[in-house]
């Protein structure tokens, strides 16, 4: 995934290390994320399957984070190879080391770059991915049409797009209520700093000579009683979500979101009413 500049919780790439492996880190956040969300996104590299003509040789993954979408791909086009792109060398780091310990290093190449700068010079693809990261772009139709150049004619780009972060607590207690103000403070702070997220993708798809073929709200609405890295991932969201807006909230604010991460009773890695709930925009289009 690419970096974007402001410190909110999916975004704080520049003001957090790549390489923090604390529980709240961002690599332990995206491999937790993939991890709870693994049925939805699923279902969407089925529908990339779905709609691929012909054989899938190469994959190109744009600002990959840990891998998740490269090595899903690759279970689904058996024969192809991966193009892993990021900005960090982190991340790519984490990206060779789960391939060996999948056995795919033959099948995957890592190359940094910031996609604010330009692609490199790659060669063409059969599908392109970018999974949460072109909500970071600054100049989102420049870096689409780059893209589309190196998409090979009748080959996909896939895009899945955040709306929002995941909710973890019930609306009527006071952590839901500490959680939901939190959130309205970090969508006040996107539509200044990152005002493509949840945007019209379709029409960028379209200036950029990517035809829609499918458009389609992931909805992720998983109810108690959850695994234990359910518990996790809420742990690992929240505590960057408490770090972002911190000197914002309200004192009671504060000390509710505190109670969730604390290891005591309240804690969410504790509770048994947590509810995840996401929703994010999936499109495919053609070239």
């Amino acid at each position: 995934m690419n970096p974007g500049g402001h410190p909110h919780p999916h975004s704080a790439r520049r003001s957090h290390p790549h390489g923090d492996d604390r529980p709240s880190g961002l690599p332990t956040l995206l491999d937790l994320d993939a991890q709870v969300l693994a049925a939805s996104l699923a279902d969407a590299r089925a529908d990339v399957r779905t709609l691929v003509e012909g054989r899938v040789r190469t994959i190109l993954d744009l600002g990959a984070g840990t891998g998740s979408g490269t090595f899903g791909l690759l279970q689904c086009f058996p024969g192809a190879h991966a193009l892993v792109l990021d900005q960090s060398d982190d991340m790519l780091q984490h990206v060779r080391d789960r391939a060996r310990h999948l056995g795919v290093s033959s099948r995957v190449s890592t190359l940094r770059a910031d996609l604010d700068q330009g692609l490199p010079d790659l060669p063409p693809v059969d599908v392109a991915w970018a999974s949460g990261s072109l909500h970071h772009l600054a100049e989102p139709d420049v870096t689409l049409a780059d893209i589309a150049s190196v998409i090979r004619p009748g080959g996909l780009l896939a895009v899945i797009e955040l709306t929002g972060h995941p909710r973890f607590l019930p609306d009527d207690t006071a952590g839901g209520v500490a959680e939901s103000n939190a959130h309205a403070l970090l969508a006040g702070d996107r539509a200044v700093d990152m005002p493509t997220m949840g945007g019209d993708w379709r029409s960028r798809l379209s200036r950029a000579g990517l035809a829609a073929e499918t458009e389609r709200t992931i909805e992720v609405d998983l109810a108690p009683p959850l695994p234990p890295v359910a518990g996790d991932y809420a742990f690992a969201l929240l505590t960057r979500i408490r770090d972002a807006v911190a000197g914002r909230l309200g004192l009671v604010d504060d000390e509710q979101l505190g109670l969730l991460l604390d290891g005591g009773t309240a804690d969410v890695r504790r509770r048994g009413d947590l509810h995840v709930r996401a929703e994010r925009q999936l499109l495919i289009a053609r070239r």
